[in-house]
């Protein structure tokens, strides 16, 4: 995905966080929704099912919503996190400020596929993190190619 803009600053690659992110979101709301169903079994009558039902469904789509809070660009000058509503750059590092990347992941983002892309400038005051990519490695070696590595 090439795109241009008025400065001449070419996006080489955007993303928001994979939706592995929000597993933990997924599993909450599978638990609300077969509470839900438990209780409409038990007692059909009464609203105790469709409480739970309602917070099975907020929780799908508090994992929406926060999925596209944030997104991930790779310019031909920065590295950049951006909030994904508004357009507005959050926080940016440009690529001849970049001392390291690195990639992170514990046990179970490493099951799901994904990891945290650290990125830290050369005077080590800032740290610019993208949480819950996919294929951080990738990630990470566009980065370095973008900074001549």
């Amino acid at each position: 995905m090439k795109e241009q803009g008025d400065d001449g600053e070419v996006i080489r690659w955007q993303a928001y966080p994979s939706w592995n992110q929000f597993a933990w979101l997924f599993f909450f709301s599978m638990g609300a929704a077969l509470r839900s169903r438990y209780l409409y079994v038990l007692d059909p009558e009464h609203a105790n099912g469709a409480v739970w039902l309602g917070g099975a469904v907020l929780l799908l789509a508090c994992a929406g919503l926060l999925r596209y809070w944030a997104q991930f660009v790779l310019t031909s000058r920065r590295v950049l996190l951006r909030n994904g509503y508004t357009g507005r750059d959050i926080e940016a590092i440009p690529l001849e400020e970049i001392r390291e990347v690195t990639v992170t992941r514990g046990p179970f983002a490493g099951f799901l596929g994904i990891g945290t892309v650290v990125v830290r400038s050369t005077g080590g005051e800032r740290v610019l993190l993208l949480r819950g990519v996919r294929d951080p490695d990738a990630v990470k070696t566009r980065i370095d190619a973008g900074r001549g590595y």
